[in-house]
């Protein structure tokens, strides 16, 4: 696999060489809700996160053992959705590229046009507004849209909008718009685009245009991250692991943020 200089570039910024790299340099933040009974998925999922004990105890042998059965689908808590969610012949979860899933990160954020407008959709006047502060978005990072809606988890009603069971119509929650997403995955060719919302589309989206820009170019999306108020607007590396589902379109996922001190 061919890795891009951004890639190379961030791998750098962990370390110059194997022997010189200490974790003790890096401040790690987890960008990821934990996995449990109150995990949010979307309202219409069939199912949701369930985990049966299979075994928990002392063995005949005398030594403890415990395992679990996992059921989830694959769209809920913190995960990734490939471009295969939204695009026929798009990359499936398990054949992305690593140097989309570990790469350099920035924040944009909007909390503040958010907390007045719960429909509130990144603009390209705001990404041309962070360019302006902090030079020109590279190829090959990773976006994260900072909305402070992570504060709301794990309440349906207030991180959603709504809690209508069965019933995505009503759905009210801040996230990319179309024309800053066509900007950002077009123009700047970016790896990822994350948010700390439900979807990298608007709640009171219908026909999920960020989606389908993002899905038509190969680039994935990673939602409802949290932890973005911990990270500074650039100079981090993430690191986006999903589990890897041969031909899924998305899956649970460990992301986190290094961040020099």
């Amino acid at each position: 696999m061919k890795l891009s200089k951004w890639t190379f570039l961030a791998i750098g910024c962990l370390a110059a060489s194997a022997q010189a790299f200490d974790l003790s340099e890096y401040r790690l933040v987890d960008l990821g809700h934990a996995y449990n009974d109150r995990t949010l998925y979307w309202p219409t999922s069939p199912s949701h996160f369930q985990l049966k004990q299979l075994s928990f105890g002392e063995t005949d042998g005398g030594w403890f053992y415990s395992a679990y059965l996992l059921c989830t689908p694959e769209h809920g808590g913190t995960h990734l959705d490939a471009p295969k969610h939204f695009a026929a012949t798009g990359l499936g979860a398990d054949a992305m590229p690593l140097d989309q899933l570990i790469a350099p990160g920035i924040v944009i954020d909007v909390s503040d046009q958010a907390a007045r407008d719960p429909d509130y959709r990144l603009s390209v006047a705001d990404v041309d507004e962070f360019e302006a502060s902090h030079g020109k978005i590279a190829p090959g990072t990773i976006v994260l849209l900072r909305t402070g809606w992570s504060r709301f988890w794990p309440d349906a009603k207030r991180y959603l909008g709504d809690d209508t069971p069965g019933d995505a119509s009503h759905l009210h929650f801040p996230s990319y718009g179309a024309e800053a997403a066509k900007l950002l995955v077009e123009t700047r060719q970016v790896a990822l685009l994350g948010v700390d919302t439900a979807s990298i589309d608007y709640g009171a989206s219908s026909d999920f245009p960020v989606h389908r820009i993002s899905g038509a170019s190969d680039v994935g999306g990673l939602e409802n991250l949290t932890g973005l108020d911990q990270l500074p607007p650039t100079g981090f590396t993430v690191l986006a692991l999903p589990m890897k589902i041969e031909g899924g379109s998305g899956g649970p996922a460990r992301v986190v943020a290094l961040v020099p001190k």
